[in-house]
């Protein structure tokens, strides 16, 4: 049962700039940003920690990471969001979409991140030396280390937040990524 909150008509005025500016960047407003507004101090964090990580890694990477993610914290919500901007705004097939939820990829750079974004999210940033050395070898500095823990976090936030709230979904419904 969806637990949305109040309409965009609804939201604190602290919080309308930021969410009129996803609506006309989208083109519509997602049930989940009119449901996170009601918070103006946390939807203006978020939005301020998603505008600065969109300009880290490339998109596919990025959205990679989203997806596996949102399949490990198990939210319908972002899988179905993910999968829509992982298909139309970084052009990755339905099996590269699946690979990700999975944590996988078929490039292989891309490869390791998405296997160290998923692994410190299965094991709460508890990785070993082996799985740090590995992402490492694949060409990501530290910094670029930094910034795929910054998404694991910042993608775990909607996560739980759309898992609490449960919005109506408001993309195109995904199939259970099974295995490989």
């Amino acid at each position: 049962m969806p637990r949305t909150l109040p309409t965009p008509q609804q939201v604190p005025a602290e919080s309308k700039p930021t969410l009129d500016m996803f609506t006309k960047n989208i083109g519509f407003t997602p049930n989940m940003m009119a449901t996170f507004a009601q918070s103006p101090i946390a939807f203006n964090s978020w939005a301020t920690l998603l505008g600065s990580l969109s300009k880290v890694l490339d998109v596919k990477t990025r959205d990679s990471i989203g997806l596996a993610v949102s399949e490990v914290n198990g939210c319908d919500y972002c899988l179905t969001v993910h999968s829509f901007t992982a298909e139309r705004m970084a052009k990755m097939s339905a099996d590269e979409i699946i690979l990700a939820r999975l944590g996988h990829a078929t490039d292989p750079k891309r490869q390791a991140a998405v296997q160290f974004a998923r692994k410190v999210i299965e094991n709460r940033g508890k990785v070993s030396d082996a799985d740090l050395q590995a992402v490492r070898d694949a060409g990501y500095t530290d910094s670029h280390v930094i910034e795929i823990v910054a998404l694991v976090a910042m993608y775990s936030l909607t996560n739980f937040f759309n898992n609490v709230f449960d919005p109506e979904k408001d993309f195109p419904a995904v199939a259970p990524a099974g295995s490989i």
